[in-house]
């Protein structure tokens, strides 16, 4: 976890990142926005650095500790404990959809959303049972001398993205997929995709009152724009043509690394709009 300096300015900005990743990807929006603002990022149970036998614990029934609810809960509880009272969450991915489940869940705390590269509420059972089958494999697949191959960091830097990130952010993305528990890579890939928590999703976005707003990349092929303005049409601020909705050219799945000005001055205007 890493909280900067508090600013003058209000709110604090809370970072939750995707699924196999952890919260170095937020690195290049913290150095566009920490002078403005107080931001907290952290790694979701079972990624990045919580990997002890503690941070895999929640409060939940084991069976359901790694939902979105639970992961929301989990960020509740941290919250409370940093006395946090004023924030908006930027979700990556996952983490957007933990972001949704976040703010239906601390209304009083969370004032807004931004989900980057996030979006669903449509579920395609054939593509899904391939997505969750694939997915699985690569847990389970996954053999600690990968990171001491040749020339994986550069396939890294160049996969789900629209051009190459390079290849320290292909070595990051490496060392955090190997490292993933795989309890919780595992269980956070299967008990988000289930059709009763895709088709929660739009429920949950359109009871949200607090703003919402979505990133898209055009060249993104895990969460296509299409289906992020799907979701986002859900809430009271689509307006019937995407108003709460921005799509970034020549951008993949990882606009926050691939295009940080863009998110950067996106959150910006958003954040100024609703002060």
């Amino acid at each position: 976890m890493r909280l900067t300096a508090k600013t003058a300015t209000s709110p604090v900005l809370v970072f939750v990142h995707g699924w196999l990743l952890s919260r170095h990807y937020w690195q290049p929006l913290i150095d566009r926005l920490a002078s403005n603002y107080q931001c907290l990022t952290y790694d979701l149970r079972g990624f990045g650095d919580s990997q002890s036998d503690d941070s895999r614990r929640c409060s939940e029934p084991l069976s359901s500790c790694y939902t979105p609810a639970a992961y929301a809960r989990d960020l509740e509880i941290l919250l409370e404990k940093l006395d946090i009272s004023n924030a908006w969450l930027v979700g990556h991915s996952l983490g957007g959809t933990i972001a949704l489940w976040g703010a239906s869940q601390l209304s009083d705390r969370v004032k807004g959303v931004l989900c980057i590269n996030a979006g669903g509420g449509i579920y395609l059972k054939e593509e899904f049972e391939k997505f969750r089958s694939v997915g699985k494999q690569l847990v389970k697949l996954r053999p600690r001398w990968l990171s001491d191959l040749p020339l994986v960091d550069f396939v890294f830097a160049r996969d789900a993205v629209a051009r190459s990130i390079g290849r320290p952010w292909g070595r990051q993305r490496l060392r955090d997929f190997v490292a993933a528990h795989p309890e919780a890579a595992l269980g956070a890939l299967l008990d988000s995709t289930t059709e009763a928590e895709i088709h929660r999703l739009p429920q949950i976005v359109s009871r949200l009152k607090q703003p919402v707003y979505f990133i898209a990349g055009t060249k993104d092929r895990i969460m296509e724009p299409k289906y992020v303005l799907h979701l986002a049409s859900f809430h009271w601020m689509f307006q019937g043509c995407g108003e709460n909705v921005l799509q970034i050219p020549d951008c993949g799945h990882l606009a926050m690394v691939e295009q940080p000005d863009a998110v950067a001055s996106y959150l910006q205007n958003i954040l100024n709009e609703h002060r």
